[in-house]
C-alpha cells in the first residue's frame, strides 16, 4: 500500500502531513510527486499565510522508501528520474512563496531531513533525531539534494552527518544550526501552532518579500538598481498604510495582503 500526502486548510494556515503507516512515513515516488503537487497548489492560494508540514504519528519521515528505491534506481537513467522527482518536491517547498514550518518529532532522516531543511523554520520535539545514515547502505547522496543542506549548515556539519552516519539529538541539531527551536515533546504542537499564528498575523506580502530577498542575496551577485527600487514596492500597498495606521492608533493591524 502506497503512502499519502494529506493536507487541509484552517483559516490562514495549511497543514500538510506525510503519511506512510508502518514505514515511519518514508516517502515513495508517488508521495514525492504528490508533495510537489500539493505545494504548487498551496503556493497559488493568495489568502494563505503559513504552511505547516509534519509526519503522521510519532515520526517526521524516515527518508525514502528503500524497498521501492532499490528497484527505481536499478539503472543510472532510473536513478536520475527518481531523484529529479525528489528534487521537484524539495524545490516546491523551498520556493513556496508562503512561509513553511517543519513540525518534527521522532526520526527525521535522509529524505525526511531534506524536506525539513527545505522549510523556512524547523521546530523539533526534544526526542527528535536527525541524520543521513546512508553510508551504512552503500550509496551516496544525490548532489542536487546535497546542495540545499550545504547552504543551510555548511560543509563541516554535512561531513559529520555523511561520514559518521550517526543520528544527532534535537539539542545537537539545534547547536549545529539544523533546527530553529527545540521544545518539550508535549509542547510541540502548541508551539508550532503559536508560531504559525505569529507568522499569519504579519503582513503576508512582507513575509513573501523577505523570503524572496533572502533567496536572492544567497546568489551572491550584487543587487541591480532595478532590484533596489523593487525592494520598496511595499510603499504602494494597503498593508503598509494599515501597518502605519495601526501603530499610530495603538491597535493590532488587520492585513489583507494587498
Amino acid at each position: 500500500m502506497s503512502g499519502a500526502i494529506l493536507f487541509k486548510r484552517e483559516g490562514r494556515c495549511a497543514f500538510v502531513t506525510l503519511a506512510n503507516p508502518g514505514k515511519k512515513n518514508a516517502l515513495d515516488a508517488a508521495m514525492w510527486r504528490r508533495l510537489a503537487e500539493v505545494f504548487a497548489e498551496l503556493d497559488a492560494q493568495d489568502g494563505l499565510r503559513c504552511i505547516v508540514i509534519a509526519g503522521e504519528g510519532g515520526a517526521f519521515a524516515a527518508g525514502g522508501d528503500l524497498d521501492e528505491m532499490h528497484k527505481a534506481r536499478a539503472t543510472v537513467e532510473g536513478a536520475l528520474a527518481y531523484h529529479e522527482t525528489v528534487g521537484r518536491a524539495l524545490e516546491a517547498i523551498a520556493h513556496c512563496r508562503h512561509p513553511v514550518i517543519a513540525e518534527i518529532r521522532g526520526p527525521c532522516v535522509g529524505g525526511g531531513l531534506e524536506i525539513a531543511c527545505a522549510c523556512d523554520l524547523r521546530i523539533a520535539a526534544a526526542s527528535a533525531r536527525f541524520g543521513i545514515p546512508i553510508q551504512r547502505l552503500g550509496f551516496s547522496i544525490f548532489p542536487g539534494e546535497l546542495a540545499a543542506l550545504l547552504r543551510l549548515v555548511g560543509p563541516a556539519v554535512i561531513k559529520e552527518l555523511l561520514l559518521e552516519g550517526r543520528l544527532l539529538s534535537a539539542r545537537e541539531a539545534y547547536e549545529k544550526g539544523l533546527v530553529t527551536r527545540v521544545v518539550a515533546d508535549a509542547a510541540l504542537a502548541e508551539e508550532v501552532r503559536a508560531t504559525a499564528e505569529r507568522i499569519a498575523a504579519g503582513a503576508p506580502l512582507v513575509a513573501r518579500a523577505h523570503k524572496q530577498w533572502i533567496a536572492r542575496l544567497l546568489d551572491g551577485a550584487p543587487l541591480t538598481d532595478d532590484e533596489k527600487r523593487a525592494s520598496f514596492a511595499f510603499l504602494d500597498t494597503a498593508d503598509y498604510r494599515e501597518g502605519l495606521a495601526a501603530f499610530r492608533d495603538k491597535r493590532p493591524p488587520r492585513f489583507t495582503g494587498t
